[in-house]
């Protein structure tokens, strides 16, 4: 836990001299929890394959089976490890298509954007950027005319500026999340 500590109330002494009592006031801790290399090598095996066996990862690594075990508990804990998931080939995904949208909004507009942004399932991450655009929002449709009408969609939400528009024509490097 971290403590924030301020100067708060003030007292009076018998002799009359007023002084400040200093406060701690409880903030909660965002920082992420500090990962030590044998958490980066277990979440690094997991995103290659992430059904691989406890017994396999503990060999690899060169720990008990136990640790490793311990170790997934308390990274799923802490919430550095949020789901395990399924990535689908190339042949699957190309079904689709798939655009990368850079987002410029108005100022202090982001809460309604963001949570217009939320309710549309081909919206398949938003993240907050620094540079050009205020987010970038990776989209998933079955045609050429859906996209065309999701980016008409994002373009009339209130607070929404402007759109840029990366169609993905391949996927040359995929690692999935790095540690």
């Amino acid at each position: 836990m971290v403590l924030l500590r301020v100067w708060g109330q003030t007292q009076t002494s018998a002799t009359g001299n007023i002084a400040r009592l200093p406060m701690e006031i409880p903030l909660s801790d965002t920082r992420p929890p500090a990962l030590d290399e044998i958490d980066r090598q277990l979440i690094a095996a997991l995103q290659i394959n992430a059904r691989e066996p406890v017994a396999n990862l503990a060999r690899q690594l060169g720990i008990a089976r136990t640790t490793v075990t311990s170790r997934l508990a308390r990274l799923e804990k802490t919430r550095i490890i949020t789901g395990y998931g399924v990535r689908l080939s190339q042949r699957v995904v190309d079904g689709g298509l798939q655009a990368y949208v850079g987002i410029t909004v108005q100022p202090r507009s982001g809460k309604e954007v963001l949570r217009r942004l939320s309710a549309l399932a081909q919206v398949q991450q938003l993240c907050a950027v620094s540079g050009e655009f205020d987010y970038v929002a990776w989209l998933r449709t079955d045609s050429p005319e859906q996209l065309d009408q999701l980016l008409d969609l994002i373009g009339s939400v209130d607070g929404v500026e402007k759109t840029t528009t990366s169609i993905i024509l391949s996927s040359k490097i995929d690692r999935g999340q790095p540690v």
